[in-house]
């Protein structure tokens, strides 16, 4: 059977928390790959500090949370899923609000500022030490296997301390509250007698998921329709604030590299009408470009783990057998791929998605890419077992991450294509091979011996010609395809983070049961299949 793969997104909810007489609004912080906890130590003693995600790039100290409001657009309302190990979060269909980080990332905790050898075991105990707020509070993580661990809990029972390791940076840091309100989360950072103590606030929406609309389904496939308007969770609107910069740019590299550890993303760069699929390479300061053809990405042996039990994952294999992964969330010593449309000439130059077709794989096994969600359900987005091309749209000035499996060591190929169009309305195509090597090889074998490869200019050809889509239209708690005779697992939004405005995505109200394994979305733009 065609395996398909879809991609939600998360609508972002413009909420704030109502001023205080006599005291100024507190900055609205974005929580898509922030720092949520960054522990630092300043001299002799500890202090604990908020940072977004452009200031964790660039090294900064971040901000006090009591000076700062966690911007809630960066949340989504699901129902507490009916599956093992998330009975911590409370009964099964209990609305559920959590932060997580739905525009750029999972946020993370930090302790990168605190070198090893300056506290006694190298680890910092992070207490939850008060809650205020008309509900329960939770941190968990949810594994790429979407296995939950409760890291604190305000509930009886739950966790009030948590261990973390100097010198890293981990994540998912998912923080969940189960009543709307305004809270005041109060963390204390402690390591032998150093302790600080900060409080964070969260201004909670309404979270009780919205009725679902019936939508049929058309007799034959189609292309996507107009978009009508989606329903959604409504809350009050927050004040204009100045939108943070895409992303810096980063300077054009030359010469090979293999990368094993640190964080890249494949994107479109447009060059006056030259439209170029690359690599941003983090691994170093400042951050670089670079061609396709000078990149090896090596999934180590670290990364080689076992394929679990039950039946979300049998499309990795059989359980127990060994699947090279590269995680959904950053791991030190493992390389972590992404995707995105957040250099300035695409954002600047560009109108609309931009397409990602996976063409062709060459290697010894089948490679799979996938979301786990926050409640632990996969989301296939492509799959090496199913028919070639597969595709999916990203939408402008998008960051996302996901897992990446491969089910054999050895040299992979995988054939991409990235379309968009500029806003004079020229279509623009280039195709190239992202170079991965799995497990105990020789990553250099991995090296193209061609040719350096040529740019495309824009073309007026069909980027959609000879692939057949579908558009899944989604609400609070529901999706359904397009066309009819299909049907597919419900599955939870996660991982696939946009900064584009809300009015500007393409919006439908949709149909159907809620996941028994809980739903975590709100809205989503309309995703071809293949």
């Amino acid at each position: 059977m065609k395996r398909t793969a879809s991609l939600l997104a998360a609508v972002a909810l413009a909420i704030t928390a109502a001023p205080a007489a006599a005291h100024a609004e507190p900055r609205r912080l974005p929580v898509a790959g922030a720092d949520l906890v960054s522990i630092r130590l300043d001299g002799d003693a500890l202090s604990l500090r908020v940072r977004d995600a452009a200031q964790a790039r660039r090294g900064e100290p971040g901000h006090d949370p009591a000076g700062v409001a966690l911007d809630t657009a960066d949340g989504t309302a699901g129902l507490v899923p009916d599956r093992a190990g998330f009975e911590f979060l409370g009964e099964a269909g209990t609305p559920l609000w959590v932060l997580a980080g739905a525009a750029g990332g999972f946020p993370f905790w930090d302790t990168t500022a605190i070198p090893r050898g300056k506290l006694t075991g190298d680890t910092v105990t992070l207490r939850l030490s008060d809650v205020e707020g008309p509900g329960r509070f939770h941190a968990y993580t949810v594994s790429s296997f979407g296995a939950p661990t409760p890291l604190l809990g305000s509930g009886d029972g739950g966790p009030r301390a948590m261990t973390l390791p100097v010198g890293a940076r981990t994540g998912a840091a998912l923080w969940a509250f189960d009543a709307p309100g305004s809270y005041r989360v109060t963390l204390e950072a402690a390591a032998g007698p150093l302790t600080t103590e900060a409080t964070y606030q969260i201004e909670v929406p309404q979270i009780a998921p919205a009725p679902a609309v019936a939508v049929p389904a058309p007799p034959v496939p189609r292309a996507p329709a107009a978009p009508v308007p989606a329903e959604r969770l409504e809350a009050p609107k927050a004040p204009n604030v100045p939108k943070v910069a895409a992303q810096a740019a980063a300077a054009p590299a030359t010469g090979r590299k293999v990368i094993a550890d640190g964080h890249v993303d494949m994107g479109p760069q447009l060059d006056g009408t030259t439209w170029r699929v690359r690599i941003r390479d983090d691994t170093g300061s400042p951050p670089v470009w670079r061609e396709l053809s000078d990149v090896v990405i090596h999934a180590v042996d670290k990364a080689k783990i076992k394929v679990p039990s039950g039946s979300d994952y049998t499309f990795l294999g059989p359980a127990g057998s060994d699947v090279w992964l590269l995680p959904q969330a950053q791991q030190a010593g493992i390389v972590w791929p992404g995707w995105n449309t957040q250099d300035p000439s695409v954002v600047n130059g560009t109108r609309g998605d931009v397409t990602w077709r996976l063409t062709d794989v060459d290697g010894p096994g089948e490679v799979k890419l996938f979301l786990t969600g926050s409640f632990g359900k996969p989301d296939v987005l492509f799959d090496s077992a199913g028919e070639l091309p597969q595709q999916l749209a990203i939408p402008p000035n998008t960051h996302a991450h996901g897992n990446w499996a491969f089910t054999r060591p050895g040299v992979y190929h995988l054939g991409v294509q990235l379309t968009g169009t500029t806003k004079a309305g020229a279509n623009l195509t280039d195709s190239r091979t992202l170079n991965i090597a799995v497990g105990p090889v020789d990553p250099n074998t991995a090296f193209p011996s061609g040719v350096a490869p040529t740019a495309t200019a824009p073309t007026a050809t069909d980027p959609t010609e000879g692939v057949r889509t579908a558009v899944v239209r989604t609400v609070a708690t529901s999706l359904v395809p397009e066309w009819g005779g299909w049907s597919r697992p419900w599955q939870p939004v996660c991982c696939f983070w946009s900064s584009a405005p809300y009015s500007s995505w393409p919006r439908a109200a949709a149909s159907g049961p809620p996941d028994a394994g809980g739903i975590f979305l709100t809205a989503a733009p309309p995703h071809p299949y293949r």
